[in-house]
C-alpha cells in the first residue's frame, strides 16, 4: 500500500519499451466504457427499475390515500414525477452534491468530513448538530440498504404470478434463494458484479425506453406534462390529492443517494455519463409512455408498465424486469460498504475487516461483516412481510430523510468551506429543502402503514454509532491516563530509572498517538525488565481525506535524541484506506533513520483492551452493555494492520466503562 500507484502504472506502461499514445488513449477509452457499464450494473439498479411500480403505486386503489384516475391528475402526477427526478437527482445530486467530493469519495460520510473540516470556533455547536444529523442520515441509508433488496427482489419474483398464478407459494422461497446467492457473490468484488450486471441493464434501459416511445406515439399530448405548469397546478389547485401522491412519487427517486455513495467505486464522470445519456432518458420515456397509456385507457392502471409492452414481448419483459430488479439491490449494498467503512475510520463504528476488490479503483471494497448483517436483515424482512406491497409504504421514508440531510449538509459546506454568497445559499437551500420536506411530510402520513420501519432501523443504527463514538472517547481518556506521557517515560528509560536489559532486535509498539506511552511498552519494561535495541512507537493517524500519498505517509520524531534507538513514527492513512503497518515502516528506508530499524527481524507489540462494565456514571447501563457488545465485532488488529502473525505479541489490559 505504501508503494506509489503511479510508479506501478508507469512500470507497466514502459514494459514494452516504446510509448504508444494511440494505444494508451484507446485503452483509456475501454476502461472508461467499462466503468460506465459497471456503473449501470451497480449504481442505477434502484433508480432504473422505479418505472415498474411508481405510477401504479400512485393510483393504487388500495392506498390509504388513493389518487383518482382523471385526465388532470394523470398530467399532474407525470409532471410531478418528471420534475421530482430533475430536482432531486439532477440538481441535488448530479449538479451539486457529486461536486462536493472528498478526494473523489462521495456519500453522506464524505459530506460529514467536509463539514468537520469547515468547523471554526464560532460554528462548533452548529457543526456538532450537523454531524449528528449526518450520522442519522448515514443510519437511514443503512436502513435503506436492508429494505431495498427485500422489496426489489420480492417485486421481481412476484412476476412469476403473472405468468403462472399457481406459483404464488414459491415467491418467498425463490426470493430467499436469490438473496442468498446475491450476497454470496459480493466477495467477488464490485467490478465483477458490475461487469455481469451492466449489459443486462443496458438491455433493460433500451427496452423500457422503446416501450415508452411507443406509448408516446399513440398519445403525444402527454408531452405537455414536461411543462412545470402541470406539476405546480396540480400542487396548488389540488394540494390535498397531490400531497398524498408525493408519498408514491418519491419512488421515482429512490436510489438517488447511491449515485453519490458509489462515486468512489466508479467516479463522478462515469456515473454522470451513464445517467445523462441512457438512464434519465429511458426512465422519463417510460413514465411518459405509461401516462399516455393511462390517458388512452384508465383501466390499465393496474399494471401500466407491463401493459405498455406489446403482447408478444410481455413474457420477455417480465424476465428482463426480474433480472433488473434483482440488480437494483446492488446499488445500496455497495453504498452500505462505503458508508460502513468510512464510519469505522472516522470512529463511529468498530474497526471492520475490509477487502479491497480492485487493483485499479481503490474505492471498490467488500466488508464481510456488513455483508452478512445485510443478508440476515433482508431475509428477515422477506419472511416477515412476504410481499412487496406490504413493504411499499416503508420504501420512501429512509430515502427522503437521507436526501434532506444531504441537501442541508451540502449548503453548509458551500457557505462555510467554499465561501458561496449567502444570498445564493439561502435561495438554493430554501427551494430544494422545500421540495425535500414536502416528500418527508408526505411519507410521514404512511407512518402506521410501514414508514415506521426505516425510522426504527435508522434510529437503531444511529444509537449504535453514537454510543460507540462516545464509549470510544471514554476508553481513550482512561487509556491515556494509564499510559502516561510518552516523553516522560522515554526520559526515564534513557536515564536508567527503569531497570532494564537491552536485547538485540527491533520492536514496533502500536500506539494511539504521540503523547502517551504504549501500554505494551510499559508492560515490557515494568514486568519483563527488557527493551530492544531499536524501538519504534508507531501511531496510525486517519486523516479526513480518502487517501494519503506515499510522500506524506510517515513522519519521524526522534523524541529529543537521535542516537539511542527510540523514535516515534506517525503513519498517515486516508479514511478509505486499510492501514498497512509493514508497508509504512518500509518507507523508513527512505527517511533519515535509514539502517536503524531491522525490518527483517522486527517484533510487533499490540496492546489489547478488554472492556468491563463499571460503576462510574460515564454512560447509562444499557449504553455500556451496547458499547461492550459492539466491541466484539472489532476486526483482529494484527490482520487489520497487516502484521505478520509469527512476529506479533499481544499484551492485554482491562478497562472499565
Amino acid at each position: 500500500m505504501a508503494g506509489s500507484p503511479q510508479g506501478s502504472t508507469s512500470g507497466r506502461g514502459s514494459a514494452g519499451g516504446v510509448a504508444d499514445p494511440g494505444g494508451h488513449a484507446a485503452g483509456l477509452d475501454v476502461v472508461r466504457l467499462g466503468l460506465v457499464i459497471g456503473a449501470l450494473g451497480v449504481v442505477f439498479g434502484d433508480l432504473g427499475t422505479s418505472p415498474i411500480y411508481t405510477l401504479q403505486t400512485v393510483f393504487d386503489p388500495k392506498d390509504p390515500h388513493p389518487v383518482p384516475v382523471t385526465t388532470h391528475n394523470v398530467y399532474g402526477v407525470v409532471s410531478l414525477v418528471f420534475w421530482s427526478v430533475v430536482i432531486v437527482v439532477w440538481v441535488t445530486y448530479v449538479l451539486l452534491a457529486m461536486h462536493a467530493d472528498n478526494d473523489g469519495e462521495g456519500g453522506i460520510m464524505a459530506l460529514i468530513t467536509l463539514v468537520r473540516r469547515a468547523s471554526t470556533q464560532r460554528s462548533r455547536r452548529a457543526v456538532a448538530v450537523l454531524t449528528g444529523l449526518g450520522i442519522f442520515g448515514a443510519a437511514l441509508f443503512l436502513g435503506d440498504s436492508m429494505i431495498t433488496p427485500a422489496i426489489s427482489v420480492l417485486s421481481a419474483v412476484e412476476g412469476m404470478k403473472v405468468v403462472q398464478p399457481s406459483l404464488s407459494s414459491a415467491v418467498v422461497p425463490v426470493t430467499a434463494a436469490i438473496i442468498v446467492v446475491l450476497f454470496l457473490v459480493q466477495r467477488r468484488g464490485t467490478a465483477a458484479v458490475g461487469r455481469a450486471f451492466g449489459p443486462v441493464m443496458v438491455a433493460w434501459f433500451a427496452a423500457i425506453g422503446a416501450c415508452g416511445i411507443s406509448g408516446i406515439v399513440d398519445h403525444p399530448a402527454i408531452l405537455r406534462a414536461l411543462s412545470p405548469s402541470y406539476a405546480l397546478g396540480f400542487l396548488v389547485g389540488h394540494f390535498g390529492t397531490a400531497f398524498f401522491a408525493l408519498a408514491a412519487v418519491v419512488l421515482a427517486v429512490t436510489g438517488a443517494e447511491a449515485l453519490y455513495a458509489d462515486m468512489g467505486h466508479f467516479g463522478r464522470r462515469s456515473i454522470t455519463r451513464a445517467w445523462t445519456f441512457l438512464v434519465f432518458p429511458a426512465c422519463i420515456l417510460s413514465y411518459l409512455g405509461q401516462g399516455a397509456l393511462i390517458l388512452g385507457n384508465p383501466s390499465k392502471i393496474s399494471s401500466p408498465f407491463f401493459l405498455l409492452t406489446p403482447g408478444w414481448g410481455r413474457v420477455a419483459m417480465i424476465f428482463l424486469a426480474t433480472a433488473a430488479t434483482v440488480i437494483a439491490s446492488q446499488a445500496v449494498i455497495t453504498g452500505a460498504y462505503s458508508v460502513a467503512s468510512q464510519a469505522a475510520q472516522l470512529g463511529y463504528l468498530p474497526r471492520l475487516r475490509i477487502a479491497h476488490t480492485s487493483e485499479s479503483t481503490i474505492g471498490q471494497i467488500y466488508v464481510p461483516w456488513i455483508n452478512w448483517l445485510l443478508m440476515v436483515s433482508v431475509l428477515t424482512l422477506v419472511f416477515a412481510f412476504r410481499s412487496s406491497t406490504a413493504l411499499a409504504f416503508a420504501f420512501g421514508m429512509a430515502v427522503t430523510g437521507t436526501i434532506t440531510i444531504t441537501t442541508l449538509l451540502y449548503f453548509y459546506v458551500a457557505r462555510e468551506k467554499w465561501g458561496t454568497p449567502r444570498w445564493l445559499v439561502v435561495t438554493g437551500a430554501t427551494l430544494l429543502m422545500t421540495v425535500d420536506l414536502l416528500f418527508v411530510a408526505a411519507n410521514m402520513t404512511k407512518f402506521v402503514h410501514g414508514a415506521w420501519l426505516p425510522l426504527l432501523i435508522g434510529i437503531s443504527a444511529f444509537t449504535v454509532m453514537t454510543t460507540w463514538q462516545h464509549g470510544r472517547q471514554i476508553v481513550s481518556a482512561e487509556r491515556a491516563r494509564r499510559e502516561g506521557p510518552l516523553r516522560e517515560f522515554v526520559d526515564q528509560l534513557r536515564s536508567g530509572e527503569e531497570s532494564t536489559v537491552r536485547v538485540p532486535g527491533s520492536a514496533v509498539f502500536l500506539n494511539r498517538g504521540a503523547d502517551t506511552a504504549p501500554l505494551a511498552l510499559r508492560a515490557n519494561v515494568e514486568h519483563n525488565h527488557v527493551r530492544h535495541d531499536q524501538i519504534v512507537i508507531l501511531s496510525i493517524e486517519t486523516e479526513t481525506v480518502p487517501r494519503v500519498p506515499a510522500d506524506r505517509r510517515i513522519v519521524v520524531d526522534h523524541l529529543g535524541y537521535g542516537d539511542d534507538g527510540i523514535v516515534h513514527v506517525s503513519a498517515r492513512f486516508g479514511y478509505m484506506e486499510t492501514p498497512d503497518v509493514p508497508g509504512a515502516l518500509a518507507l523508513l528506508d527512505q527517511a533519515e533513520t535509514e539502517g536503524r530499524v531491522q525490518l527483517e527481524e522486527v517484533s510487533y507489540f499490540l496492546s489489547k483492551i478488554e472492556l468491563r462494565r463499571g460503576k462510574a456514571p460515564t454512560m447509562s447501563a444499557w449504553r455500556k452493555r451496547l458499547f461492550i457488545a459492539t466491541s466484539y465485532i472489532t476486526a483482529d488488529a494484527a490482520e487489520y494492520f497487516g502484521l505478520p502473525r509469527d512476529s506479533t505479541v499481544i499484551m492485554g489490559s482491562q478497562i472499565e466503562v
